[in-house]
């Protein structure tokens, strides 16, 4: 690869990134732009950076212009949900229905397919989005940083995911992106780690090592149960990496 190559693909990546993980209204790429698609993840954690920075900022604005801690941060979600079309919150839900509602894997992968809710999507969104809003309410008072990190280093952790196990079907979104390296993907959890860091400090290796976990719990029971990830499985990871991490700056920070 020529200087030149190296230099458009810096370009390029990002995004690419964008284009994949969020329905704003970016100009179009051409087809041949979606080749590089598997070594374009290592930006998720930059466009994570700045869906959470948005986020923050909405909830910031709110606070600042008299509203409860509860609405600011019910906001600041609702910013973010809208920037990526709820296409982690879909994912997680998705996944609390098939894998808890099939008796097999092929089963399984027809109901995370199936566009509507059933009662194990709808407990998955309460609760992780409940959780997420409340460590919010406790979060904003100390501005976009904790947001903006677990924003990032949640995406840091997707293609870690992507990497490490098979596709577990033959179409759909992660199928077409394709599969990164694992080299790509360690990529991707450094500059979401480093994001973290320059956001958190020191709490940022605490967050880190939590979100490994939750992404590795999160592969394990995918490859038991479809026998490999999809982009539902993808989407579930991010949402509960987020989750734990807004948690933990909670606890750590209030």
């Amino acid at each position: 690869m020529t200087k030149n190559d190296i230099h458009k693909a810096w370009q390029l990546h990002p995004w690419l990134a964008g284009v994949l993980l969020t329905r704003l209204p970016l100009p179009h790429l051409p087809d041949d732009a979606f080749e590089a698609a598997p070594r374009a993840v290592w930006a998720y954690p930059l466009i994570g950076a700045g869906v959470g920075a948005v986020g923050a900022i909405v909830g910031l604005l709110a606070m600042h212009l008299g509203l409860p801690d509860i609405a600011a941060a019910g906001l600041a979600l609702a910013a973010m949900m809208l920037i990526t079309g709820a296409m982690h919150e879909d994912g997680l839900a998705d996944c609390c229905d098939g894998f808890w509602g099939g008796r097999d894997s092929a089963q399984r992968l027809i109901i995370m397919r199936d566009s509507q809710i059933g009662t194990y999507g709808v407990l998955g969104l309460i609760v992780v989005t409940g959780l997420r809003w409340s460590a919010l309410v406790a979060l904003l008072p100390y501005g976009l940083w904790p947001l903006v990190a677990a924003a990032a280093l949640s995406r840091g952790a997707m293609p870690v995911v992507m990497a490490g196990l098979p596709h577990a079907r033959c179409d759909g979104l992660s199928h077409s992106v394709g599969q990164p390296s694992m080299s790509v993907a360690w990529q991707a959890a450094a500059l979401g780690a480093a994001i973290a860091l320059l956001c958190l400090g020191p709490l940022a290796f605490s967050v880190a090592i939590l979100a490994g976990l939750i992404a590795l719990g999160v592969a394990l029971l995918a490859k038991a149960k479809i026998g490999g990830q999809t982009g539902d499985v993808l989407g579930a990871t991010q949402q509960l990496c987020e989750m734990t991490i807004l948690l933990t700056c909670a606890a750590a920070l209030i």
